[in-house]
Order: structure tokens, then sequence, then C-alpha cells
């Protein structure tokens, strides 16, 4: 955890990751805004020192800890906010379906409803084959260039330390079919459970993501009933926007959305569609 500040910030890294994919907002939110910074590992979720993640658990025992998280920093602060990669950020849709009214801002990163990026191979569809069978406990899928990072420098690092431990500063270089099968339940889940969200929204989504397209984030902007909604979307990088070439915009938009929430005149109305170069 960074700090005590005035306000809190919850950040959840995506399925096998590691707190590091978010170390770079959690920084820019402490030092810059001055917010308390909780970027939590999650059990059955997240990859400790092991290369080989440990083994997972329900999507629902991994929203428990991540209520259970938000509701420490709501003994603390009044103003509490919560921003998530990839399947994190399921988890923070999931989060606000149940708790919006105690949330002071949701901040998507890369949010997926469905696995229909430009790198999602037809050889990723053979999952299927395997979710209702006892392969799935026993079946990984290899993660594989360019790693949702769209910097080659960043991503040639990433590649040796997986090379070498079987892990990185991302996560784990193999994903248990396990894991996949519960993240592609809580996206079910959370589809369902869109028109819940009333918190105020900023969601941020790579044109060229390759993990998960931007149709998920016109989706979710759509669905939700917030009545405050920023999108951005991003032109220079790739799924691993806080990591990328944007990070730095990704921080200080988060930086600034949270910070208008307590603004004393929040206006309603969406905030609409940028194009970040």
């Amino acid at each position: 955890m960074l700090g005590k500040g005035r306000g809190a910030v919850l950040l959840l890294h995506g399925l096998y990751g590691t707190p590091q994919q978010l170390q770079y907002i959690g920084r820019k939110l402490n030092v810059a805004g001055g917010y308390t910074v909780r970027i939590p590992n999650i059990q059955g979720y997240s990859v400790f020192d092991e290369a080989i993640p440990s083994q997972t658990t329900h999507w629902r025992h991994w929203l428990e800890q991540v209520e259970a998280q938000f509701d420490a920093l709501k003994r603390e602060h009044e103003e509490v906010s919560v921003a998530g990669l990839c399947i994190g950020a399921d988890l923070c849709l999931m989060l606000a379906a149940k708790r919006s009214a105690d949330i002071h801002a949701l901040c998507l990163y890369s949010a997926p409803l469905r696995y229909d990026g430009w790198n999602v191979t037809w050889m990723r569809w053979f999952k299927f084959l395997g979710y209702y069978t006892p392969v799935r406990f026993m079946m990984s899928l290899t993660e594989r260039p360019p790693y949702g990072l769209k910097d080659e420098r960043i991503r040639q690092w990433v590649a040796t330390q997986m090379a070498r431990r079987g892990t990185s500063a991302l996560g784990s270089s193999q994903s248990p079919l396990t894991g996949v099968f519960e993240s592609e339940r809580l996206m079910k889940e959370v589809r369902r459970n869109l028109q819940a969200v009333s918190a105020p929204t900023l969601i941020m989504h790579a044109i060229e993501d390759d993990l998960a397209s931007p149709r998920n984030a016109d989706i979710i902007e759509k669905s939700i009933a917030s009545r405050q909604v920023k999108k951005v979307l991003l032109e220079n990088c790739y799924h691993i926007i806080t990591m990328d070439f944007e990070k730095e915009r990704v921080a200080q938009e988060t930086l600034e959305f949270i910070r208008s929430q307590s603004a004393p005149m929040v206006q309603d109305g969406r905030l609409g569609l940028q194009l970040v170069g």
C-alpha cells in the first residue's frame, strides 16, 4: 500500500498478473494526487513468486477478496475509487454492480466482455473443448508475443524474464485453463449486470488491443447506467495500457477523472469520446 492520503484508490491487476502491472499508475496517484493506493494480491488469481500460478479459485472468491479490500479502505477514507486492468476491470464492474453508491469513481482499463482481439488465435477457441472435462485441470495457454505490449523495449524485457524464470512483471508465462474458464464465467456475469453499474465511470481502451477489441468498451459505455461516463480510446498501445507507450496518459486521465468527482459541482451527462494520440 502506498501512503495515507485524502482519498483512496483500489487497483486490481489482470488474471495471473502481478501488482507491477499497475505500479506506474499507483505511484502517480499517490505522489501527484496524494491518494492512498492499494494494489493487492488475490488468492487463486494473482501470481506470487512461483512461475506457475497457484491453484485457481472460483471468480466469486476473487470478488469476495476485492470487496474485503474495498471495505478496509472505506473504513479509513470517505472517498474510495476502484480501477482495474483486464479481468481486474471486470472485477471492478462486478463490485460496482453491487456497490456503485459506495464507489467514488470507477476506472476501467482494457475491460473485456469477450476475448476478441486480433491476437486471439483460432487455437485459443479449442479451450472450449476442455472447459467441461478434466482436461481443464491439466492444460495451460502459453503467453505469446506481443504480450499486450506495443513498446518493443518492454516487450523484449518481458520475454527475457519469462524465458529465464517463467514469470515477469506482467505475470506468468502460462495461463491455466481453469483460470481462463473462470474469467469466461466472470465476463458472462458482467454482461448480465452492466445495467446495475451507476458509479461515475472512466473507460480506457486501446484501438489496437490484441486481447479484447474496442467493441468491448463501446458496449460497456452504452450499457451501464452511470450518468457520468468518459471513454478514451488510445492509439499507440496494445492491451496492457498501464505499462505501454501511453501509460502516462492513462495515469493522468485517471488522476483527473477521480479528482473531478470531488469537485463541488459535477455536471451530469456523458463526456463523450476522445481519441488519444
